[in-house]
């Protein structure tokens, strides 16, 4: 607890514990992708089936975070991250623990879920705790934990599945989890700070009827998606026109939520009235689009292309791993200094380490492929780095406190669907590029690269474009400051 103005001096290991809690829920979305043939091999289960551990994850994830983030703003923050951290502890060793496919998915889709309702409460907490220069920091390393999980998760999880064996090791992939878990729900229990209890009515503060139309439009995008690689795509499209009128639906009954003096799921005017939320939203969900779709990629590449093992293909990306942490640790400290400049400058050099990849691929010889990306894998992992960090401190500078756990919720929403569209889309060049090529590895991976590169793209120009418009606002209040000084 803070004593008037005064921080709270526990603050920063605070913000460990929850990113340290957060690193671990977010790395279950990749760490799973280099376990895939261990658990096909152990349970003797289909491609097909064996995919819905990773989708039925991200469906999960994508359908409760914004919720998760309301709750938090409603009931408490500290209690929703406690409650959230023990199910995904309890749902994570019940799905290392699965004796069947069936089992697994149902594990994972609980556990997919606790994660949805973990994740928005660090930004909601950072918003409580952090001030200022500090609040710039502690949002770029809340932007670091979200880039470094994603990379840091194919390595980690070959690692895991070399040590435990081909048959089992997918089982401790999720026990990892379970002594961190414990861990941090003890440090959790010490250093989140006590909220005072509010009275509140549950009807009137949760809105249930947003949670469910939110909820079913983010299933109607995300659930064709994640059909697209089992072909199974043409069965489901229409979803997405679905999703579209759900969406629709959902804005106005939140809109009619606000005018009746309720409290709404996701209040719209963040994305009217709130400087830089929209434009920062859109950015992060067009660029994990093509960032975070590439890993999927990159282990199809490496293990069904070049029959790398799991730890090797996690080993090659290594080098991203690595210079995504040190931007990321640098970026934080810039963002205040440098504004969006910071993320134009880091999509511009991401975008040439990843084409400089795509190069490599193509060039190397097959069992050098590698060591051959490795140095331009570093370059992208530079300049990843340095764009999710400050995109999240850029688009939630100006959200007000209460609204911080639905922001941040709002936000992750964006990605995580960015993120399926993005596999699927690059999953399907892959195999295009490939058939066309004559079943040569090398041309299907440039071509996903390719269309990485292009998405991406996308990403930079709306960066360029809000740059623009914030150096724009900055001369025009310049101009006004110097017009009251001359008047006086």
């Amino acid at each position: 607890m803070t004593k008037g103005n005064e921080p709270d001096p526990r603050r920063w290991k605070a913000l460990a514990v929850t990113l340290g809690a957060g690193f671990m829920s977010l790395l279950d979305v990749s760490i799973v992708n280099v376990a895939l043939p261990s658990i096909q091999t152990g349970l003797g289960a289909s491609a097909g089936a064996v995919q819905w551990v990773v989708s039925g994850y991200a469906l999960a994830f994508g359908l409760t975070l914004v919720a998760g983030g309301r709750l938090g703003d409603a009931l408490g923050r500290r209690r929703i991250f406690m409650m959230a951290l023990a199910g995904f502890v309890f749902t994570s060793a019940l799905a290392g623990a699965a004796p069947t496919m069936a089992l697994l998915v149902a594990a994972r889709l609980l556990q997919g879920a606790s994660a949805g309702l973990l994740t928005p409460q660090s930004s909601g907490l950072i918003q409580n705790l952090f001030h200022g220069a500090e609040r710039g920091r502690a949002f770029g390393l809340f932007g670091a934990t979200i880039g470094i999980s994603t990379a840091v998760g194919p390595v980690l999880g070959g690692l895991i599945i070399a040590g435990f064996g081909a048959e089992t090791g997918w089982r401790w992939v999720f026990y990892v989890n379970v002594p961190i878990g414990i861990v941090a729900l003890i440090f959790a229990a010490r250093l989140l700070p006590r909220e005072e209890p509010r009275r509140i009515r549950i009807r009137t503060e949760i809105d249930f009827v947003g949670a469910a139309l939110l909820g079913l439009a983010v299933v109607c995008i995300l659930f064709p998606v994640v059909q697209f690689e089992s072909g199974k795509f043409a069965n489901w499209w229409w979803l997405l026109p679905v999703a579209v009128v759900l969406g629709y639906v959902f804005i106005r009954w939140e809109h009619r939520t606000v005018r009746h003096g309720r409290a709404p799921l996701l209040d719209v005017r963040l994305f009217t009235s709130t400087a830089g939320f929209s434009s920062g939203a859109a950015i992060g969900m067009v660029y994990f689009c093509g960032f975070a779709g590439l890993f999927v990629v990159l282990a199809m590449f490496f293990q069904n292309g070049l029959h790398y093992t799991a730890l090797q293909s996690g080993l090659a990306v290594t080098s991203f791993a690595l210079g995504s942490a040190m931007s990321s640790a640098i970026s934080g400290r810039l963002v205040s200094r440098w504004g969006r400049r910071l993320t134009v400058r880091a999509l511009s050099l991401t975008i040439f380490g990843f084409a400089l990849t795509g190069v490599a691929a193509l060039l190397a010889p097959g069992d050098r492929a590698g060591l051959w990306m490795a140095v331009p894998l570093l370059v992208a992992g530079i300049g990843g780095g340095a764009v999710i960090s400050p995109n999240v401190t850029l688009t939630l500078e100006n959200v007000p406190n209460q609204m911080a756990g639905a922001a941040g919720g709002a936000l992750q929403t964006g990605q995580r669907v960015g993120t399926a569209v993005g596999a699927a889309v690059l999953v399907a060049a892959l195999h295009t590029g490939t058939d066309a090529a004559g079943g040569r590895f090398q041309t299907g991976f440039a071509v996903a690269i390719g269309v990485a590169v292009v998405i991406m793209g996308v990403a930079l120009a709306l960066a360029f474009r809000e740059y623009r418009a914030r150096r724009s606002c900055s001369v025009d209040e310049n101009l006004s400051q110097r017009s009251v000084i001359s008047s006086q």
